[in-house]
């Protein structure tokens, strides 16, 4: 059995929301979804076939709604980060792999 011990310094916020996973050693844009959310960070899960590993610097696409986007003058919030873990547990349940990604 695995112990794992807390790493996380800032509280983590319940949030499902569609992200795209820019990753430029692919040149694209993977589709995914958020499942939660920090001031240092996020946790998201993309297809499996996302060929993306720890060190990988990303770019995290939030969109956000109309009204939103009228209101800050952008349709999307773009993130920059570092992924620090792959997850590939749940990959043959739901064809999903998580991704932890460090904002910086």
């Amino acid at each position: 059995m695995e112990t794992l011990v807390e790493q996380r310094k800032n509280a983590r916020m319940k949030l499902s929301w569609p992200v795209s996973l820019w990753l430029p050693e692919a040149n694209r844009f993977f589709n995914g979804q958020s499942a939660n959310i920090s001031k240092m960070g996020v946790f998201v899960t993309v297809p499996m076939t996302t060929p993306v590993r720890p060190g990988n610097t990303v770019e995290v696409n939030f969109p956000r709604t109309i009204t939103l986007a009228k209101e800050k003058g952008q349709f999307a919030r773009l993130k920059r980060g570092k992924v620090v873990r792959v997850e590939r547990k749940n990959m043959l349940k739901n064809a999903k792999i998580g991704v932890a990604i460090a904002f910086g």
